[in-house]
């Protein structure tokens, strides 16, 4: 992985922490979770506060996910809101996060100023043992503490000041107003600074998790769809009028059910031509032949002129792989009728010809899904799926690690925006 972290491919744009007084505070919400302080003297945090040198220095990658559940988080600053997220079990605990956040900025920015801000993302299950566990989670809920008590002294300040405007005789307390004047020494004016988050409980949507070898949940109105091996616990087992159960291997089902619910975008010349998406694919399954093919050589050589030459040279390769000579075909279909019959698609090659509609709230999460059939699209799968991409890049050879990252770096990393925006729609 020293090649992904040297080119920022991997616990890219977190953020350092080397200030004794931050380190300080990290150290204590690290012990009000029981777990042993830092000794470092500079380490990194993405915006739940996780830090990849803090975990291997503890030899614990869960250590602020000791169950898959219940994730914690250690907020030290408000830049935090502006880090991704690089190892969690919920694809969406991000969002989360930087919705509690956002709802929560003008405390969290008060707060920090002095103190730090930790607690637990706090699902209706402790543990999650099957699929009915994770079908519980509707909602989740911040429960947030202070390593001060600044949280627990502004609450307790406020309510003085309650008394004071509301007894009569509460302003002849010099006990009383003596515990003000203490308080407000550490919490400062609560009427101008608030010191406690507004909104903590936040609807958990649609959703991937690593359990069971890899969960998705799809919430819809009357239906929520599950997708995953069906030899995962609970699989098929539990409310089957109201919750719909796909194998993760069943690609014709799964797509028909994108197809259905306006998750996907069917190839269709309106988007096709102009995001270049199929020329894409193309060129991404044809590398990764050529990869399959002799994954020691030298792919620094591989432009479209040298792919020409092998594909001449490799046509019977080529032609009992199929999925190069299907693209060319659709390519030139869209191209005359202006769409793709997907009916008549083996569903094996439909994902190739699909992406996510760019206006559906769960855009990300499907084209996360449509990764998973798509593999030899890496670049798809780093951006949508860094886990899935994390795991194809383990049984790649050097070679072929060198050629994927020299990529990525000209073409993603050079400009993800533009990227995201041409070839999937998004903003």
């Amino acid at each position: 992985m020293n090649l992904l972290r040297d080119n920022d491919l991997i616990f890219g744009r977190l953020l350092k922490i080397e200030e004794p007084h931050l380190i300080a505070r990290y150290n204590k919400a690290l012990e009000a979770f029981g777990l042993k302080p830092t000794r470092l003297t500079s380490f990194e945090i993405d915006r739940t506060g996780f830090s990849p040198q803090v975990a291997e220095e503890l030899k614990d990658d869960q250590y602020l996910d000791p169950n898959g559940v219940n994730r914690r988080f250690i907020i030290l600053t408000p830049a935090q809101i502006e880090l991704p997220v690089v190892h969690t079990a919920f694809s969406n605990t991000s969002q989360l996060v930087y919705e509690f956040m956002t709802a929560n900025a003008r405390a969290i920015n008060a707060i920090t100023i002095k103190d730090v801000v930790y607690g637990e993302i706090e699902e209706q299950v402790t543990k999650v043992r099957d699929i009915e566990d994770l079908l519980s989670i509707v909602q989740v809920e911040f429960k947030v503490l202070s390593a001060e008590d600044l949280l627990g002294k502004a609450a307790e300040l406020g309510r003085l000041a309650d008394r004071v405007k509301h007894e009569p005789e509460a302003w002849r307390d010099d006990a009383l107003l003596n515990r003000m004047v203490a308080l407000a020494e550490q919490t400062g004016d609560i009427r101008e600074n608030s010191l406690v988050p507004e909104q903590v409980v936040f609807h958990h949507n649609a959703y991937w998790t690593s359990h069971f070898g890899g969960v998705y949940i799809f919430a819809d109105r009357d239906t929520t769809t599950v997708i995953a091996d069906p030899a995962a616990p609970g699989f098929r087992r539990s409310r089957p009028w109201q919750v719909s159960y796909l194998s993760k291997d069943d690609p014709a089902r799964i797509f028909r059910f994108l197809a259905e619910t306006g998750r996907i975008q069917l190839p269709r010349a309106s988007w096709v031509e102009g995001s270049g998406y199929l020329v894409h694919r193309a060129e991404m399954v044809l590398s990764d032949l050529v990869r399959r093919a002799n994954p020691d050589q030298d792919f620094s050589r591989m432009d479209p002129v040298w792919l020409q030459t092998w594909t001449h040279r490799n046509a019977d390769l080529v032609t009992r792989d199929g999925a190069f000579p299907f693209l060319n075909a659709a390519v030139r279909e869209i191209g005359q009728f202006g769409q793709l019959k997907v009916e008549e698609v083996p569903p094996h090659l439909r994902f190739l010809v699909t992406r996510a509609d760019p206006g559906h709230p769960d855009a990300w999460l499907t084209n996360r899904l449509i990764s998973d059939f798509v593999p030899s699209d890496f670049i798809a799968r780093y951006v949508f799926n860094k886990q899935g991409f994390y795991q194809d890049y383990q049984g790649y050879s050097d070679a072929w690690r060198e050629y994927v990252v020299t990529r990525l770096k000209t073409t993603y990393l050079r400009d993800k925006p533009a990227l995201r925006r041409r070839l999937y729609g998004l903003d």
